[in-house]
């Protein structure tokens, strides 16, 4: 272990049994580590992890050993780091090629392959990941509607859905999980209305019973029930993560559920507030509970497994803010900020 870094696990008095909180720093190109300390309700500075390139989306592996942090500035790749249960340190195990400048990642419920959105290139695609964890070279990739934003596959792993913010799509595919290769599902798209709302990220709940999209550039939420039988979407609802009164331009961000399902949390930036949602558990619908403001221009933000916290990272204020959730309300408290590195935007939170 670095001397830097061991200094800094010893001074932030880390433990076994952690919990660790991974934070992007786009424009000074690292990863600031945290320490959350739920007794305290309180995030503790670790160290500073440089990764050279805009670093932006991230994915921990479901086994917890491995943090992929794609660079969307060239050259455009994904580097793997292996987590250090004990310190929450990082340790570069290497580097691979990706087709462009990607939005989003994410794994396949095999840990086998890496998925990847290009916002600017309109395009997803497959990479291959060895053993060793390591991620190898690019499977597939295919050609998309304007902006492809986010990629996901269902708990099956049999399908697959990618968002267009400029199509008001997601793209519909089957997966083969053996070849690591897409094709075209019947239908081929989740059409998004109204238009011009930007689909942007999306998820299921833990049943995978419902689907819940965030659209960017109306904040709309939308509501679908899932048939994972054929990967199919029918539409059930519009809610929105807009406050009240609100009169600026619309620019949602991200989209988390919480671990009970009880709660859903919704990003918009120009207000820097975050959006509950209480989630009605035979319907999956959704009620609006409130907003809590937090860090300036909210990109992302993740919750804990605990689903007692929140971390929100604040594009504009460099900063990370760490909020305790009420369990009755699903509400966020004030946020306990943090400072971050430049242009802090993706949040992961590991538990050990």
């Amino acid at each position: 272990m670095p001397a830097v870094f061991a200094a800094a696990v010893v001074a932030a008095g880390v433990s076994n049994a952690a919990t660790w909180v991974y934070a992007a720093n786009a424009d000074s190109q690292d990863i600031s580590v945290f320490q959350l300390d739920r007794a305290a309700s309180q995030l503790k500075p670790v160290a500073t992890v440089p990764v050279g390139g805009t670093v932006m989306p991230m994915v921990v592996s479901r086994d917890k050993k491995f943090l992929y942090i794609a660079s969307r500035s060239q050259p455009f790749r994904v580097t793997t780091f292996a987590i250090d249960s004990n310190t929450g340190g990082l340790k570069k195990l290497g580097e691979a090629a990706l087709a462009d400048s990607m939005a989003n990642i994410d794994l396949d419920p095999t840990g086998k392959w890496l998925f990847a959105a290009s916002y600017g290139g309109n395009k997803i695609t497959v990479n291959s990941i060895g053993n060793d964890g390591l991620v190898g070279a690019v499977q597939q990739l295919i050609r998309t509607a304007p902006n492809a934003h986010a990629i996901h596959a269902d708990a099956s792993g049999r399908y697959v859905f990618a968002t267009s913010l400029g199509g008001d799509n997601l793209s519909s595919w089957k997966f083969d999980p053996a070849s690591g290769m897409l094709s075209a599902n019947e239908p081929p798209l989740v059409n998004v209305s109204p238009a011009k709302t930007g689909p942007r990220h999306f998820l299921w709940d833990k049943a995978q019973k419902y689907v819940y999209l965030l659209n960017e550039l109306d904040g709309g939420v939308d509501v679908f029930a899932y048939d994972g039988a054929r990967g199919g979407m029918s539409h059930l609802q519009r809610s929105t993560v807009v406050p009240p009164g609100f009169s600026g331009k619309v620019w949602a961000a991200d989209l988390q559920i919480a671990p009970d399902g009880k709660f859903l949390y919704g990003s918009e930036r120009t207000s820097s507030t975050l959006t509950t949602f209480k989630v009605d558990g035979a319907t999956g619908r959704l009620q609006v509970v409130g907003q809590t403001p937090t860090e300036k221009t909210p990109r992302g933000f993740a919750l804990d497994s605990s689903g007692r916290f929140l971390v929100a990272a604040g594009q504009e204020s460099h900063g990370v803010s760490l909020h305790a959730i009420d369990s009755a309300t699903g509400l966020p408290g004030a946020g306990k900020s943090q400072p971050a590195g430049k242009n802090p935007n993706w949040v992961e939170i590991v538990d050990f």
